[in-house]
């Protein structure tokens, strides 16, 4: 088969499969968001929530504000709300001093995010918050389920996670708990760069090259760096992972801390 439309026939499955989640997601919970961190997966969450909800997203964006993300990432955010008509929910992060001190620095500054989170999830009362998370980007990612149950507190138990035959997905949500819902787990980084050359999504800037460094993973400036590149479009990012062995959390400094702090993160309701 031709690899053009090998890669074609892939990618319109990948959307389908992600439509289906998302609709079945509105369909079966009254009150949910969806996460907005302004990288590249999670717009090609909301470029496929359009296309699910004939161009309107039903339901709110939530940016989760650290207060230290790029100039860039704000610009970003201002402009593409505004010009897809979604409703904008931003909220802050408590202090990293508040954190948990036992977790390493970069972690502890991650924490942030979960803990304004958490706050938001209260504050809104969210049955499902949906979540532009992929299995191959980090191991304990790789554990999630399509529809996530998080028990009281938002804490994830990845150790009972639901079984999910032939997308038959478990919706039921107790008082006081959430479902996180994934539709680009099975994406992966490369699906999700032809996807947006495909669609001409538009992402921040900074992902392509500038005097011979890129970002491939969007975080907050003190515990994020780029990595060597000249990929300077998105062909050249795509032919550049044809041949990367590096992570693409490379440049994440909490990715590089103690083993179990992601994990344990995650078991908090970090995304």
């Amino acid at each position: 088969m031709d690899q053009k439309i090998s890669t074609r026939a892939r990618l319109t499955a990948l959307e389908s499969q992600s439509v289906f989640i998302l609709r079945e997601a509105f369909s079966q919970l009254e009150n949910i968001a969806m996460l907005w961190s302004l990288g590249k997966d999670s717009n090609v969450m909301v470029w496929l929530a359009r296309k699910a909800f004939f161009g309107h997203i039903p339901f709110p964006l939530v940016h989760v504000d650290t207060g230290k993300k790029f100039p860039e990432m704000y610009e970003f955010r201002d402009r593409y709300s505004d010009e897809w008509g979604a409703k904008l929910i931003t909220g802050t992060c408590p202090p990293v001093e508040e954190m948990d001190q036992d977790l390493p620095p970069a972690a502890r500054s991650a924490a942030r995010k979960t803990a304004g989170l958490n706050n938001l999830i209260a504050e809104h009362g969210f049955q499902g918050v949906i979540a532009g998370i992929r299995r191959d980007e980090e191991g304990t990612r790789a554990k999630e389920r399509v529809f996530s149950p998080r028990g009281e507190g938002n804490a994830w138990d990845v150790r009972n996670q639901p079984p999910e035959f032939w997308d038959q997905f478990r919706t039921k949500v107790a008082e006081g708990t959430h479902l996180r819902i994934h539709p680009l787990l099975h994406w992966s980084e490369i699906d999700i760069w032809r996807y947006i050359g495909q669609e001409k999504i538009p992402v921040v800037d900074l992902y392509f090259s500038k005097n011979g460094k890129r970002y491939r993973s969007l975080g907050d400036q003190d515990i994020t760096h780029p990595v060597e590149s000249d990929a300077r479009t998105v062909e050249e990012i795509i032919a550049e992972l044809n041949e990367t062995d590096t992570a693409e959390r490379s440049g994440r400094l909490m990715d590089h801390e103690r083993e179990d702090a992601f994990e344990a993160l995650r078991s908090r309701g970090y995304m």
